[in-house]
């Protein structure tokens, strides 16, 4: 209280605050000069600059005239730079060093806390400066004495040469293709400072007019330093408690986190990662681990994350293997990127990657050679995979990175369900697409069988054997049974049984049995699956079941009607499907479900394909060539019969056809269409049925799904 006693308010300003120069002021500084020179007393001969970069060069007279200017180092400059002979690109066209040149640099990025101020009539005006400048010497002038030296010994040079040399030399020209640049090329010769040079070089000059400090254009301009209605209106801007009005003026600075390092890409920090939604922090999380147990995920979260939104969100960006989360192949490589190794599309880089982790479900190892001979790609992409999610050890291969989470597989059996069906619908494309030998699935899905290890060819034979001896007994009983039902003379009139060849010849089947069974078919027996067009007798009597469930022709189960009602949508959509392509879109449809459905109870091939039949499809007996490479579910074909609209009879008429031969010309489709439909059929009718059902390849017609290219 002392000290503000002692210093009492003399006078109270008004400060205003002026906007109409706020987006265009700058603030030039020069060099120090003595007081009794001003700059505005020199001539300004020109002056430009360069928006974008905010770069000013001034061009300034030098008075000769003055006693401290040495007239003969200024004509040697002179000569240095243009030589003796002036012409008119000539720098200095009085042949005396008469003028200087002055080029702008920042000083400061922030000009937000600085101001142009006016005092006048007792108001204080205030206008942000947009720039700061500082104006020094440009010493241009050298390089192009240097240049003119080089030129003047270079010529001298040639002219001796050319005397001694009666001819010129024939020189070798190598001449070298260059290579495509890749994306992280291109970003580094973007970002280097011999390519910004060359676009601030590009940016070109914009001329200015030079106004004095007495000119008249001056005067009006510095009227725009005052705030406009100062006199008689309150200005709002200012109308601030104290705080707030310091807070205007000195705003707090910036500069400290600007001079931080910036992190690298793949340094995260926790705090701005939990800004973001829940989803992005898993997608971010998985990008840069790759390979995470669930339990280090939620960790990673904090525990006020929910579990079940988390495994919602980490089933989109990641897949399981051996119990852990392996981000997805599409987040690493998006759409349009490519291999910086070998310039490959992102599509085959994520199948290959799919591969490597596909091979991961089934086995603790991998070797690399396998991969690349696979996938054709080269080794330096392959390492890449193999790195993301697995170590190397000598003489074994690559070892998956992370141990079996089997706790995961015991507490989430729903998700382990969902992703086996993910990885089924995988393996079969990656069949399609690296003609790969089908490889059995485990019998079991990953739920109840524990960590894969190294097994030997003859460690797994002697497994198949034990189990096949096993289950010798019961495979007698069960085909006896099956040899009852066929004898049977309760088969309804008008169905055909397509009989096929039971194997008994002992053990080695039996083996070869328990070795290839199909993924889907966890049935003790698999003979009612090859039987057409109707539902096997002896089944009324309920005495199959699966997994605890009736067989679907009672329809009155939760399993039967969902089963019944994804048959009935597949089929209105693609009248004609293999068994093959029907369990692969069935998977799918699996995968597409939420955790806990009623279908991941089980479904067996048997109840696939009776549910079919009992959807009013058949069984179309398609005589294969007996070279076929289909497989056994390639070569059920079944088909919609009826399905209501006007096109039934011919679709009939077609698969009649087809019931007789393997491949069609479509003149002896059009003739049977025409004689069992009559002559008023039309060729859009014959081809929208072709559509339906068939396939062309190589001028002749196949129903779809049977054609082998």
């Amino acid at each position: 209280m002392a000290n503000e006693e002692d210093d009492p308010v003399v006078q109270e300003i008004d400060v205003y605050l002026a906007k109409s120069l706020a987006e265009k002021l700058y603030l030039f500084q020069y060099p120090v000069r003595p007081a009794s020179m001003t700059y505005d007393d020199i001539p300004h001969l020109s002056a430009k600059i360069k928006p974008k970069q905010q770069k000013v060069e001034l061009e300034m007279a030098i008075d000769t005239l003055n006693p401290n200017y040495c007239r003969s180092k200024g004509e040697q400059i002179a000569l240095n730079v243009d030589g003796a002979c002036a012409d008119e690109t000539s720098t200095y066209s009085s042949k005396l060093m008469d003028k200087q040149t002055f080029c702008s640099s920042q000083t400061t990025s922030n000009t937000s806390r600085y101001a142009a101020a006016l005092y006048r009539q007792g108001e204080l005006h205030l206008t942000p400066l947009h720039g700061i400048l500082q104006l020094r010497p440009s010493f241009s002038y050298l390089d192009k004495a240097d240049a003119k030296h080089r030129e003047r010994e270079a010529a001298n040079e040639a002219g001796d040469s050319s005397q001694d040399e009666a001819e010129d030399d024939v020189k070798q020209i190598t001449v070298r293709f260059s290579r495509p640049e890749s994306e992280q090329a291109r970003q580094r010769r973007v970002q280097s400072y011999e390519f910004l040079q060359k676009k601030h070089a590009e940016e070109p000059w914009v001329h200015l007019h030079y106004y004095g400090l007495r000119d008249s254009r001056s005067e009006h301009e510095r009227q725009y330093l005052l705030c406009p209605g100062s006199s008689g209106v309150e200005n709002t801007e200012l109308v601030k408690s104290p705080s707030e009005y310091l807070m205007m003026l000195m705003p707090p600075s910036q500069e400290e986190e600007k001079d931080k390092p910036v992190a690298p890409s793949n340094v995260l920090s926790m705090a701005q990662l939990r800004t973001l939604p829940l989803a992005d922090q898993i997608k971010i999380l998985m990008k840069n681990v790759k390979v995470m147990p669930f339990a280090n995920l939620m960790s990673l979260l904090g525990p006020s994350i929910d579990s079940v939104a988390v495994l919602r969100g980490i089933q989109k960006v990641a897949m399981l293997v051996q119990g852990n989360w392996v981000v997805k192949s599409d987040i690493l490589y998006p759409k349009d990127s490519s291999s910086p190794h070998s310039g490959v599309p992102a599509e085959v880089l994520c199948r290959g990657r799919d591969f490597v982790m596909w091979k991961f479900t089934q086995s603790r190892w991998v070797v690399r050679k396998e991969v690349a001979t696979v996938t054709k790609l080269c080794a330096e992409d392959v390492k890449d995979f193999l790195e993301h999610m697995a170590v190397v050890r000598i003489n074994k291969g690559w070892e998956f990175i992370l141990p079996y989470d089997g706790e995961f597989i015991k507490k989430h059996p729903d998700v382990v369900q969902r992703q086996h069906m993910l990885w089924t619908g995988i393996q079969a494309k990656l069949e399609k697409v690296y003609n790969l030998v089908k490889e059995t699935m485990p019998k079991k899905p990953d739920a109840q069988s524990g960590p894969a290890g190294l097994v030997s060819g003859d460690q797994r034979i002697q497994v198949a054997k034990t189990k096949a001896q096993q289950n010798h007994a019961l495979l007698e009983r069960e085909l006896q049974r099956r040899k009852e039902q066929l004898r049977a003379p309760a088969v309804p009139p008008g169905v055909r049984i397509k009989e096929e060849p039971v194997s008994e010849e002992g053990e080695d089947d039996d083996e070869q049995e328990a070795e290839e069974e199909e993924p889907m078919d966890t049935s003790p027996s698999g003979l009612h699956s090859k039987l057409a067009n109707g539902l096997p007798p002896g089944r009324a009597a309920g005495t199959d079941s699966f997994n605890g469930h009736p067989p679907p022709g009672c329809a009155g189960t939760p399993v039967a009607r969902e089963l019944r009602a994804f048959v009935e949508a597949t089929f209105q959509r693609q009248f004609v499907l293999t068994l093959s392509e029907l369990k692969r879109l069935f998977n799918l449809h699996l995968a597409s479900l939420p955790p806990g459905h009623t279908l991941f109870s089980g479904i067996s091939d048997r109840m696939l394909q009776d549910t079919v039949l009992a959807a009013g499809c058949k069984q179309i007996l398609v005589p294969f060539p007996p070279q076929t490479a289909a497989s056994p579910d390639e070569q059920k074909v079944f088909a919609l019969w009826e399905s209501g609209d006007m096109s039934d009879q011919h679709r009939q008429v077609l698969l009649e056809i087809f019931s007789k031969n393997y491949r069609v010309r479509r003149n002896m489709i059009q003739s049977r269409l025409t004689q069992e439909c009559g002559e008023d059929l039309s060729k859009q009718e014959v081809d929208k049925v072709l559509k339906d059902c068939c396939v062309s390849y190589g001028g002749m017609w196949y129903l779809k799904g049977t054609v082998q290219s």
